[in-house]
């Protein structure tokens, strides 16, 4: 009980004594977000709302109470899914497939069609349409909000690496693809 003597000098680092004897003061310390990324397991740099890793958004921390909620709506989300599955697997499927019909324009996507009409091998026509999503996909990454410098920095990182990608893919069908044969 010394520490609660009355009258004495507070100490310039350390906060005045106004706790009584029997008292004891705890305080909870909730993260309001979470300190690692739990797609790769990386730390959040600070003030990120990113993964400089991987890319997903940072999750909020969760309270004891929510993880019991979030278990608890598993194990009704996984009976859900059961019963779901048993009633598609009940389903004659033979039977409606024979009803469905496709647009005549439809045929124009088939693989092969693509193929032929752009005159690329398969190999090559498959690393042009994976260099197209690339591309895609850095245009998409354009639409994630950056709030501070270092979102902004890791939203143009992901930028570059889906260009880069694109870059690779279309290089690798350059390569793959077949010489002509009507070269003079």
């Amino acid at each position: 009980m010394p520490e609660l003597v009355q009258q004495t000098q507070q100490e310039f680092w350390s906060p005045p004594s106004t706790m009584t004897a029997g008292e004891v003061i705890v305080q909870a310390s909730i993260p309001v977000m979470a300190e690692t990324c739990p797609h790769c397991g990386t730390e959040f740099l600070l003030g990120s709302r990113f993964c400089h890793t991987c890319g997903i958004r940072r999750p909020e921390a969760m309270s004891p109470a929510a993880e019991a909620d979030a278990a608890a709506f598993a194990k009704v989300w996984v009976k859900t899914v059961a019963r779901a599955r048993s009633a598609v697997t009940s389903i004659p499927w033979r039977r409606m497939w024979n009803w469905i019909t496709t647009p005549t324009w439809f045929r124009y996507l088939y693989f092969h069609q693509i193929q032929r009409r752009i005159g690329l091998s398969t190999a090559s026509l498959i690393t042009f349409l994976i260099g197209s999503g690339c591309v895609a996909g850095a245009l998409l990454v354009g639409l994630l909000q950056a709030k501070t410098l270092v979102d902004w920095q890791a939203i143009q990182i992901y930028r570059v690496e889906w260009l880069l990608a694109a870059v690779v893919c279309f290089v690798a069908g350059i390569l793959l693809k077949k010489p002509s044969r009507d070269r003079d």
